[in-house]
């Protein structure tokens, strides 16, 4: 082994790095947001037309979820970054680049698409990266770096959407302010891809292709000799249980139940609400809660502030509170927020009209609904967003966790999907119209369908998920034998 090769690994060096790809998981998601109201315009687009240029990244990142397992167990965790880190640089130079021309559209559509498809792979293999490399004691900290950086890409790319805005006029911004917008994804996005040549291998995925030499190396300079050799014969072990290298199957009554098990957890952490809240906060903020078009992006920046802030209470907590605690006390605490919301609205009488001239709340409730809204932004960021994250990386064995997890993850993007769709539907249906004008609701629907998803994750955790802090990843195989 040469000199440089016994250079030991920075362990939190490798995971910056790899987070990156959830740096580029939020800032890609979140830059539709800044740049759909300026290319709405130039392009001239229906509602319907709209909405699917906006939802077209999150069917790219379903497909890129569902076939990122194969990837991940052929070519590897970090070459399938690499991969992930290359579409994210060529989506964000293309997203940028359609004219007037009516083909221009299927073109941006693409671009989003592959756009999406990076997510897909990056949304899996980054946090599974991560677990396999990481300190059992450090793993669930480590892992929440994940979250952290999806928090901090849209905190980013509100704040550079912003700028990029307010430098030009409206006029400026429709022909090529949105455009600059996108291309600003640039930067972190070819600075994922040079980084990612710097860290190392994943000694779990070198193991299962037979490459112990690489892999304990690699162990070596992470742990020290006497750790490696530890996780060597543990990996060794799960390996030779798992079938002596022989494939397993995911229908298997010791493997079946982990996955539908990791697959309900993962869904129900969209069903929370969340990506409604993130997606739709400008309409809600203006529609629902009578702020003004002026405030709506200041709004914004305050929901990401506070879901960057609380995630570091997951952070510092995940590994000395554990998972399951976080994920009930997050729990009552996004349903706290939520009831708060519904019931304001449930209860107000829209006797008031905003800046658009549209019905709507005091503001006395707007403040009181806002502070729901942020208790729930709040909960779910110490919650359900990164430890959700930190068990799918956890729970599933070796020899099935790049399958799993596409699958896992798949499910997450395409519950994802389904939310993004119908709370625009849920919100102008009848029964959600303000009371005044025949309806039921009186605005409030969304939120109490919500309300009751986390109710049904509360019991699901109680329930269903084990404690697994402090664990490696071969021990935890022995947590969900039955």
């Amino acid at each position: 082994m040469s000199k440089s090769s016994n250079k030991r690994i920075n362990i939190y060096f490798a995971t910056i790095v790899i987070t990156l790809g959830g740096l580029l998981f939020g800032y890609d998601t979140g830059v539709i947001n800044g740049t759909q109201f300026y290319f709405s315009k130039y392009f001239e687009l229906t509602g319907a037309l709209k909405g699917f240029i906006v939802s077209s990244a999150l069917l790219g990142a379903l497909a890129g979820a569902a076939f990122s397992g194969l990837l991940s167990k052929n070519i590897g965790r970090k070459n399938s970054l690499i991969v992930a880190a290359l579409l994210f640089t060529v989506s964000a130079w293309g997203s940028g680049l359609p004219s007037i021309l009516p083909e221009s559209i299927t073109l941006m559509v693409i671009f989003r698409l592959l756009g999406g498809i990076a997510i897909g792979i990056a949304s899996m293999n980054a946090p599974m990266y991560i677990a396999e490399i990481a300190p059992a004691k450090k793993r669930g900290n480590l892992v929440t770096f994940y979250q952290l950086a999806i928090v901090i890409g849209f905190f980013v790319v509100f704040l550079a959407t912003y700028f990029i805005g307010n430098g030009m006029s409206e006029q400026e911004n429709i022909t090529t302010g949105w455009r600059y917008m996108f291309w600003s994804e640039l930067i972190p996005a070819s600075l994922f891809l040079v980084l990612l040549f710097f860290v190392p291998k994943s000694p779990r995925w070198l193991m299962l292709k037979g490459r112990e030499d690489e892999a304990k190396a690699i162990l070596v300079r992470i742990h020290g000799e006497k750790i490696a050799n530890k996780e060597i014969v543990e990996i060794r072990d799960s390996i030779i249980k798992d079938g002596n290298g022989a494939k397993p199957s995911i229908f298997s009554k010791s493997l079946l139940p982990i996955i539908i098990i990791g697959t309900i957890l993962s869904v129900l952490q969209q069903f929370t609400g969340i990506n409604a809240v993130l997606y739709y906060g400008a309409d809600i903020f203006e529609q629902a809660l009578g702020f003004g078009q002026e405030d709506v992006l200041m709004q914004q920046i305050l929901l990401a502030t506070v879901n960057l802030l609380f995630t570091f209470i997951a952070m510092f907590t995940v590994d000395k509170l554990g998972r399951k605690p976080l994920l009930i006390i997050g729990g009552f605490g996004m349903l706290v927020g939520f009831l708060m919301m519904g019931f304001t609205l449930y209860f107000s009488d829209y006797s008031q009209l905003n800046s658009a001239g549209l019905p709507t709340i005091s503001t006395t409730e707007g403040i009181i609904s806002l502070v729901g809204i942020l208790i729930f932004i709040g909960s779910f960021a110490m919650s359900m967003g990164p430890v959700v994250w930190v068990i799918l990386s956890e729970i599933f064995p070796n020899r099935i966790r790049s399958v799993a997890m596409s699958i896992a993850v798949a499910g997450q993007w395409l519950a994802n999907y389904f939310v993004s769709q119908s709370f625009p539907m849920i919100v102008e249906s009848d029964a959600n119209k303000l009371q005044m004008d025949g309806g039921i609701w009186n605005n409030a629907l969304p939120y109490f369908l919500f309300s009751g998803f986390i109710v049904l994750i509360i019991l699901f955790v109680w329930k269903f998920i084990p404690e697994t802090k402090g664990k490696t990843l071969e021990e935890m195989e022995a947590v969900f034998e039955r």
